[in-house]
């Protein structure tokens, strides 16, 4: 019994080029060829084409299959790493899910984390206070975030009018009075919320890392009068 290229991929299901290409990368070993030139297949083809298709149908790639041969029938260590592979897999799609089901039910912003994004899509807030928080998002650890989060979800923008109308070239006493009343409400926060105080405790970068990237972030979304009510409600919490 002998097939043609295009018989033999019928039968297994596949199609000439996936075959010419098996042959290519030496996955399939080429067949003797009729005296009119045209190759002929066996069984022996069949199988190990068939067994290719399985494989690939499974998740491996022509260079796994490769690397296992010919004569092992039940490569258990190959399939078990598959096997871990796919379980990550699906883990990652399942929470996958779970932060496309909060985007779509609770219309949260895409680029944030799913605890982040839902306490933003309660708080009101500007394009320049979220994108902040994007960048809060990438220097703080577990703890850190969470203490943020539990922040938003429990405050309101107290004093946050103020600051965010405030024009770069407000007079003194307006930020002095902007800053007083921000620096009150930031205390109470501390209060309320100590983990706040370590906010760096658990940042993957590091303390410096993270107050460093901040002080950037600040310094490109905000105008100077903002930044200086900032300063002035730094020091007026440290008390200097």
């Amino acid at each position: 019994m002998a097939w043609s290229t295009r018989e033999i991929a019928e039968l297994a299901g596949t199609s000439l080029r996936a075959v010419r290409h098996y042959h290519e990368v030496g996955l399939l070993d080429e067949p003797e060829r009729r005296a009119n030139g045209y190759k002929q297949y066996g069984v022996a083809h069949l199988v190990r084409l068939l067994r290719i298709k399985r494989l690939v149908d499974l998740g491996f790639s022509l260079s796994q299959i490769a690397a296992m041969g010919d004569a092992d029938d039940h490569p258990e260590e190959a399939l078990r790493a598959l096997d871990a592979e796919l379980a990550a897999t699906i883990e990652r799609l399942q929470r996958a899910r779970v932060e496309l089901g909060l985007i779509l039910h609770q219309a949260t912003p895409t680029d944030l984390p799913p605890e982040l994004g839902s306490a933003a899509a309660r708080a009101p807030m500007t394009e320049a206070d979220r994108s902040f928080l994007v960048v809060v998002s990438r220097i703080l650890g577990p703890k850190g975030l969470q203490a943020y989060v539990d922040m938003l979800q429990s405050t309101s923008n107290e004093g946050a009018g103020e600051f965010d109308d405030l024009p770069a070239d407000a007079d003194e006493a307006t930020r002095q009075a902007v800053a007083e009343e921000i620096a009150e409400f930031t205390r109470t926060l501390y209060e309320k919320h100590p983990g706040l105080l370590e906010l760096d405790a658990d940042a993957p970068g590091g303390s410096r890392h993270a107050w460093t990237t901040a002080g950037k972030a600040l310094a490109d979304l905000y105008n100077p009068a903002q930044l200086d009510v900032l300063r002035r409600v730094h020091h007026r919490i440290r008390g200097t």
